[in-house]
């Protein structure tokens, strides 16, 4: 699930696999190859770098491992609501 979700995530904020791979600490080299491991399912990034790339693309890490793709959408839309809306 973590898999379609990030694919998705990253499209809709607009940022290439290698530059989401750069930012989140991957090596330059090998930063495109990883997060398209990590899209297709073939790897699992660990927590530490979930949690990066969840920063850059300004969504909490349990939107990726959420059961379903409602539940993933409130959790996409509660992170994005202000606090007052809370």
């Amino acid at each position: 699930m973590y898999s379609r979700r990030l694919r998705e995530a990253r499209e809709a904020y607009g940022i290439s696999q290698r530059a989401l791979g750069i930012e989140a600490g991957l090596d330059e080299f090998v930063a495109s190859t990883r997060v398209n491991r990590y899209e297709t399912g073939v790897h699992q990034p660990d927590l530490q770098t979930l949690q990066h790339l969840a920063a850059i693309l300004k969504l909490p890490v349990a939107y990726f491992y959420a059961e379903d793709d409602e539940l993933a959408q409130l959790i996409r839309d509660f992170k994005g609501s202000g606090k007052r809306k809370r």
